[in-house]
């Protein structure tokens, strides 16, 4: 475990990036067939995958695109292979979906 300085501890042993409001486009194809896209809030962005906060719930196991945009050029994405691993409904009606990368 790593002090984090501010009195709590950091779990975590890998790489993490905070991505705190930053906006990602995801791609998925929902349980209907129909490919889905959606823009919506990283939280969080570790080298195992990333934690987002979405209006909607999406399964388990659905395979996930996460696209992101360079800020200076419309071209210029990156884009990550993943797959929901938890998907947690908040107090507030939102679901917080952990994303693990797909190799």
């Amino acid at each position: 475990m790593k002090d984090k300085g501010d009195g709590g501890v950091e779990r975590r042993s890998s790489f993490r990036l905070d991505m705190e409001k930053e906006l990602v486009d995801i791609i998925w194809t929902d349980e209907n067939g129909q490919e889905r896209t959606k823009k919506i809030i990283c939280i969080d962005f570790a080298r195992g995958g990333l934690k987002l906060d979405c209006d909607i719930a999406i399964p388990l196991k659905t395979a996930v695109n996460v696209v992101f945009k360079s800020p200076n050029r419309n071209d210029d994405s990156h884009k990550l292979y993943c797959k929901v691993l938890r998907c947690n409904k908040q107090e507030n009606g939102w679901f917080e979906i952990a994303l693990i990368l797909d190799k």
